[in-house]
């Protein structure tokens, strides 16, 4: 491996360290930082410190914000009623580009993965069970990701929550738009059967 200058060498290693960056963007992401003026390298150090220090879990549904609670659980126009559960912050963002959903969220930062070591206590999920008792929540929708780990996620919620009458809904799974069905595995034309509705 090239010997690269330590302040650079370092750069690189922080950068190969995320999610999704090789050892070559990592690389052109630092040469390209070091291109950059001084103004500009400042901006984007600062903008990465002030989005750590700045942004916070929200203490109602989890999602990421910079006030307690976040804009969402405030929104006195959105309906109360009905509450999507989802994996992540980026789940949310997501579903708000969709523009369809006015209810509010939870996010569970995880799913189970019995794998991985991951239990029900190690995921957002005791806060959910709170929020829920005493509520006028009426539906809980499971958008965990269709995966061995969000399947079963969505299971275990379901099973906890149906006792107390709540209404549990699983968002529809299958054959994605512009997907051809001879590409499909056997369990996304399942998921696509089942999720069949009348036109």
């Amino acid at each position: 491996m090239r010997q690269y200058p330590r302040a650079l060498g370092r750069l690189i290693n922080e950068f190969n360290k995320l999610p999704g960056i090789g050892e070559k963007l990592a690389q052109r992401v630092s040469f390209h930082i070091l291109s950059l003026s001084d103004k500009e390298a400042e901006n984007l150090a600062n903008s990465i410190l002030e989005a750590k220090q700045s942004i916070k879990y929200c203490s109602v549904c989890g999602n990421l914000t910079e006030k307690d609670p976040c804009d969402i659980c405030t929104d006195d126009s959105r309906r109360q009623d009905v509450i999507c559960v989802v994996e992540s912050p980026k789940d949310v963002v997501a579903m708000e580009r969709v523009k369809e959903f006015d209810g509010l969220y939870h996010v569970l930062h995880g799913a189970i993965s019995p794998m991985q070591g991951v239990g029900p206590d190690d995921i957002n999920l005791k806060s959910l069970i709170i929020r829920l008792q005493g509520s006028s929540v009426q539906e809980l929708i499971i958008a965990t990701n269709p995966t061995i780990e969000g399947e079963a996620t969505a299971m275990y919620i379901a099973k906890l929550i149906k006792p107390s009458g709540i209404k549990v809904t699983r968002i529809a799974n299958g054959i994605p738009i512009g997907g051809d069905l001879e590409y499909a595995d056997e369990v996304t034309l399942l998921k696509a059967l089942e999720g069949r509705r009348e036109i």
